[in-house]
């Protein structure tokens, strides 16, 4: 495959052919099924928040790793796996952002209330899913999926030398987030 090609077919390759040099591969994993709807508002100051609504939000993921000597960077059907189960996780809920400088949670016996600006805002338990981040925006998705995906059991021991998370919340609108080895 030239680098022309490469390039075209989305895998990308850097190879070595001396001894003690490796390959690296970069995966990109985009399947229709990791998707997820959601509803948010998005704070953008201590006064000016966006209405409650949804979206059907995507998620993507490129991992760079070495290539084994079976021709194999790993059992990435793993990967897929943790991402469809995290975009399952988020699925039908209304995402708050737990670690906002302007919204406040309050965990009620009955509701959750969010409290923002002079708004009590409440929600059943059962529809909300607050998130340790400072705002629901796709940036902030990104890096929380990036975080979930780089730290989980089942992905350690694997020779990752980056990974990147991308989610959209529309037709070309995406944001993503990076992690490298050191």
């Amino acid at each position: 495959m030239t680098s022309d090609s490469r390039a075209r077919s989305g895998a990308t390759t850097t190879a070595g052919t001396q001894a003690g040099t490796s390959e690296l591969a970069t995966i990109e994993i985009a399947k229709d099924y990791l998707n997820f709807s959601a509803g948010h508002f998005t704070l953008f100051s201590a006064t000016d928040r966006e209405n409650l609504h949804g979206h059907n939000w995507r998620v993507a993921c490129e991992v760079t790793t070495p290539v084994g000597p079976g021709g194999l960077c790993f059992d990435y059907a793993r990967l897929k796996r943790l991402l469809e189960e995290i975009c399952e996780e988020l699925d039908e809920k209304v995402l708050l952002p737990g670690n906002s400088p302007w919204l406040r949670i309050e965990q009620g016996e009955d509701l959750l209330l969010a409290h923002y600006a002079d708004e009590r805002i409440p929600f059943l338990h059962r529809d909300v899913l607050v998130l340790d981040i400072r705002n629901i925006t796709v940036e902030e998705l990104a890096g929380w999926i990036l975080e979930r995906v780089r730290t989980h059991p089942n992905l350690a021991g694997e020779d990752i030398r980056r990974l990147v998370i991308r989610v959209s919340s529309g037709t070309n609108q995406w944001a993503g987030r990076e992690w490298q080895s050191a």
